[in-house]
């Protein structure tokens, strides 16, 4: 039987048109693959960089995964400045002192200020008592029984001139007149520091009362009622009249007592008044 030309080449034709059209659909999927791979790969570059892909653009049938945030460390970064704590620390080295504030309440502070100044004066009180013991010699004694008779009195810081020497000089003490032998008697309590025969002043007895006083009994004989490092009470005898101050030695038999306080001389006569 013999085939018909045009039925043949309908049929090779139908082939040709199919095989065409697969052909072409094949490509056109390869080149929907192609796209939807480079759109997956910049989108995920966009994501790397910290871009946010737009709703419109996003596929709707894709998942991602740890998404950074909207605020970006960078953006964190940018916006505080490296520079705030090293401000921070020299404006509070460089602070003036006038600026701090004291939170102290009023009350509170001025009884601060109170205690402090109550034991400055309970401390100056303190030093002026063991540096001047008491201001005056207690239960005070004459040296002698009659002291009416002054030859030469306290000088101060006034120049006298000395019979014996003829010079001018300070007279220390006061000199009462007296008959050799007159009994010579402590001042007030304390303690024989001192027994000797001076160049000057003859024989001498220091007594020390412990309160910042020291008397001195100058001109006595050599027959001595005490010896050094007796405690004597007031009116206790220490000796008698003599005549051994070789530089009074012009002068009537007198007792020349001195009186220092604190070292500094002061006169007799104020303390036995």
């Amino acid at each position: 039987m013999k085939k018909n030309v045009l039925t043949e080449n309908k049929i090779k034709g139908s082939k040709g048109f199919y095989a065409a059209l697969g052909i072409s659909a094949v490509m056109i999927g390869a080149a929907c693959l192609f796209a939807y791979n480079q759109g997956e790969q910049i989108t995920e570059g966009q994501l790397s960089a910290g871009i946010s892909t737009p709703a419109s653009e996003t596929p709707v049938d894709k998942k991602y995964n740890n998404v950074p945030k909207s605020t970006s460390t960078a953006y964190v970064v940018a916006m505080t400045p490296t520079t705030t704590t090293t401000a921070v620390q020299v404006q509070a080295e460089t602070m003036p002192v006038e600026e701090v504030i004291i939170e102290t309440p009023e009350e509170e502070f001025q009884e601060v200020i109170d205690m402090e100044e109550a034991e400055e004066v309970e401390a100056e009180a303190d030093s002026e008592t063991l540096e001047t013991g008491i201001s005056k010699l207690e239960n005070v004694k004459s040296p002698l029984a009659d002291i009416t008779n002054v030859i030469t009195s306290f000088s101060g810081t006034e120049l006298v001139k000395n019979e014996t020497t003829g010079s001018w000089q300070t007279h220390n003490g006061t000199d009462f007149a007296s008959e050799i032998g007159t009994e010579v008697y402590a001042l007030s309590n304390g303690e024989v520091t001192s027994v000797k025969k001076d160049a000057l002043w003859g024989v001498t007895v220091v007594l020390d009362h412990h309160n910042g006083f020291v008397t001195k009994y100058c001109n006595l004989a050599d027959d001595l009622s005490v010896q050094e490092g007796d405690m004597l009470v007031s009116g206790d005898m220490i000796g008698v009249v003599g005549q051994t101050a070789d530089i009074e030695s012009a002068l009537a038999p007198h007792l020349h007592i001195e009186i220092t306080h604190n070292g500094s001389f002061i006169d007799p006569l104020s303390s036995l008044k």
